[in-house]
């Protein structure tokens, strides 16, 4: 099965609204909003962090709006395999570990300060991607 997914337009929206997301949490945080510390955050700050809560919860509510939202599906297409499933988010999250930070926060936030750890991060990121694409054959 081809997919074409070229979509100029819509994709350049999608940006703006995540760089209006991440501008807007930075001026009423004071903080990046990159995904793997809002995590980390919540999971281990003394703090009251109801805001992280709630950022989390748009990530995972927004998507489900918008899917009630469109008649056009989304094509999606993810392993049943728990253990693979279950050893890739372990992966993660020792590679967020270890790069100090997630896609969202080098990529987006990272990048827009002039980072050279983030732009470097996000370069490996996408070559890897890249590559896991590339062996693995997904069309």
């Amino acid at each position: 099965m081809n997919i074409i997914n070229f979509t100029p337009a819509p994709a350049f929206v999608g940006g703006v609204i995540i760089g209006l997301a991440v501008v807007v949490f930075f001026i009423g945080n004071g903080r990046l909003a990159g995904i793997s510390s809002i995590v980390n955050n919540l999971l281990t700050s003394k703090q009251d962090r109801g805001d992280n809560f709630l950022f989390l919860i748009g990530l995972v509510v927004g998507p489900i709006i918008f899917s009630f939202s469109t008649t056009n599906e989304i094509p999606f297409f993810m392993t049943n395999s728990l253990p693979l499933i279950v050893i890739g988010g372990l992966l993660v999250g020792i590679g967020t570990k270890v790069a100090g930070g997630c896609t969202s926060g080098h990529g987006i936030c990272g990048i827009a300060r002039s980072s050279l750890r983030s732009v470097i991060a996000t370069v490996l990121f996408m070559v890897t991607a890249i590559l896991t694409v590339a062996i693995i054959g997904i069309k």
